[in-house]
């Protein structure tokens, strides 16, 4: 194991990076919109440090793996002067298999959003209160968190493929007797498509070999300039517990250091994303457990192994690895924050939209009942995977 310093001091600035970033997505769209931000938080629980701002107060609170952006009217009309740490609020908190990023937004349940007053509607919130601007300025603002975590992992990718390159999709092997040789594939061949997914690099292709569940694959393949198909079923390895198509690949390499770059860095956030999104169909459809989960302590020890495997190749490749952890735990953020759940952002947005379409506001009480439920879960299933964590080092 590493100094236990180093790899703290790594955790902390890959967390608040990632969570700056989303965070920061949600003040400028909101600002940008007429919301006003009362606190802008990095970390979650008893406050460790408070700048006060004109408009926003800056927070560092004391566990370092969440963040917050709370928006003028989360407090009740007696309340609006500040946030202190100690009142009481309605949370909006996601869970991003990783890491907890909490981000606050509520209103008084005493309010209506419309009164009529001279016999003309208007509005019952303040300027500058969350709910007070447009929908369509409120789901940007809550949108722009898991897009600017997007925007993040596309500049970490930058860094990375300028200098290591990108992946091909080309078979450099094929197993005898395995289902890619039987179906006509040859070392050789470069993969483009499967199940209709284009694949750019040969990790794509690897997150759907390792993530499949035996049904049969629609693969695209060029040899020699011509196009062809093929249709196989993976094969199960009682050794392994799971399918093999039965090649490998990922030893063709080409230099992205020139304009190159900006198409293979999407390529790389395309990757994460798509691997996160199959990693979670994988765990929706029970093909995954518990054990597959990480938290903070899981990240902290995948962090302090990867230090201990690169250190000996030296700091510029330890700091490229710190970089692309920090590129796949971006993605991940972002796209588990968009999941349709209470309290995650995909859960407010499913308010939002129905706002949007239906002209009518889901009373601010019963909202806000739903996404405390959606809390508590959270932090039930957090608890659940911090504990798995710790229990590994002892199984």
């Amino acid at each position: 194991m590493n100094s236990p310093v180093l790899t703290i001091i790594s955790f902390l600035i890959i967390f608040t990076v990632v969570v700056v970033s989303h965070e920061f997505g949600h003040f400028l769209i909101a600002r940008i919109n007429g919301i006003r931000v009362l606190e802008f938080s990095i970390g979650m629980g008893p406050v460790l440090f408070r700048k006060k701002g004109k408009n926003t107060d800056l927070t560092i609170r004391l566990l370092p793996f969440g963040g917050a952006c709370m928006y003028d009217g989360m407090f009740d009309s007696g309340e609006e002067d500040g946030a202190d740490g100690d009142t009481d609020t309605e949370s909006e908190s996601s869970e991003a298999g990783e890491f907890v990023e909490e981000e606050k937004v509520s209103v008084s349940s005493e309010k209506d959003s419309e009164e009529i007053k001279d016999g003309k509607k208007e509005s019952a919130y303040r300027d500058g209160e969350f709910n007070a601007a447009p929908v369509w300025g409120r789901i940007a603002a809550i949108f722009a968190g898991p897009l600017f975590n997007v925007i993040l992992a596309y500049i970490l990718g930058l860094f990375i493929v300028w200098f290591c390159g990108a992946d091909l999709p080309i078979v450099t092997d094929v197993s005898e007797g395995m289902p890619a040789m039987e179906a006509g594939i040859e070392a050789g061949d470069e993969i483009i498509s499967i199940n209709g997914h284009r694949t750019h690099l040969w990790r794509e292709i690897m997150v759907r070999s390792y993530m499949s569940t035996g049904g049969k694959m629609n693969i695209v393949y060029e040899r020699n300039g011509e196009r062809k198909t093929a249709e196989l079923t993976p094969k199960w390895s009682d050794e392994d517990k799971r399918y093999y198509i039965g090649f490998s690949g990922g030893g063709d390499y080409i230099a992205c250091n020139n304009f190159r770059v900006f198409q293979y860095s999407w390529y790389e956030v395309r990757y994460w994303l798509d691997a996160t999104v199959q990693g979670l169909k994988y765990m929706v459809t029970g093909h995954a457990s518990v054990d597959d989960l990480s938290g903070p302590v899981g990240i902290a020890n995948v962090i302090d192994d990867t230090i201990e495997d690169t250190r000996k190749d030296g700091a510029f490749i330890v700091i490229l690895n710190m970089v692309n952890i920090a590129l796949l735990l971006s993605v991940n953020l972002g796209v588990m924050n968009l999941l349709p759940l209470p309290a995650l952002d995909g859960g407010r947005l499913l308010f939002l939209f129905f706002e949007a379409v239906s002209g009518k506001r889901v009373p601010p009480e019963k909202e806000g009942l739903v996404h405390l439920v959606g809390f508590i879960l959270l932090m039930i299933l957090m608890v659940v995977v911090l504990y798995n964590d710790i229990t590994k080092f002892f199984r």
